[in-house]
């Protein structure tokens, strides 16, 4: 169990929270910003197991961030990211099992819940682009 990918999305959510703000994508902006946030939670309640089971958090390590340079590859690399988020926590949830650390395994699953819930929404944004095309697509996200 590391907080590595939260770290990454953290950071990453940031910098394309703020690419949208400047574009004028006011309600991407905000989604994305409280991603983010989400994404500290997770790192923080990571942090918070790790203290209790007595380790050591390790908090400089990332992985390589991939900033989209626009609205479609952004969503596309952050589709990327949780896509591995959700591998690497189905992952840690199977160990924790098998090690019968259950209190790991409980707060890896309400992750892991968040993390489906926002590649879900990932998802339905590209699936908009999609069918409606990406000019339409972005007049939705002026606010």
């Amino acid at each position: 169990m590391n907080n590595t990918n939260e770290l990454t999305a953290i950071n990453q959510y940031m910098v394309h929270s703020k690419m949208y703000d400047n574009w004028g994508y006011g309600d991407l902006h905000k989604e994305i910003e409280e991603r983010a946030i989400d994404e500290m939670k997770h790192a923080e309640e990571l942090i918070g197991r790790i203290l209790f089971l007595e380790g050591i958090p390790v908090v400089s390590n990332y992985n390589k961030m991939y900033i989209g340079s626009t609205v479609e590859l952004m969503h596309k690399n952050d589709s990327k990211s949780e896509e591995g988020a959700v591998e690497s926590y189905n992952d840690d949830i199977k160990f924790a099992a098998e090690i019968k650390d259950n209190g790991t395994k409980t707060l890896l699953q309400s992750i892991l819940k968040d993390e489906e819930e926002h590649l879900d929404k990932i998802d339905e944004y590209l699936g908009q682009i999609e069918q409606m095309g990406l000019q339409v697509y972005l007049s939705t996200c002026i606010k």
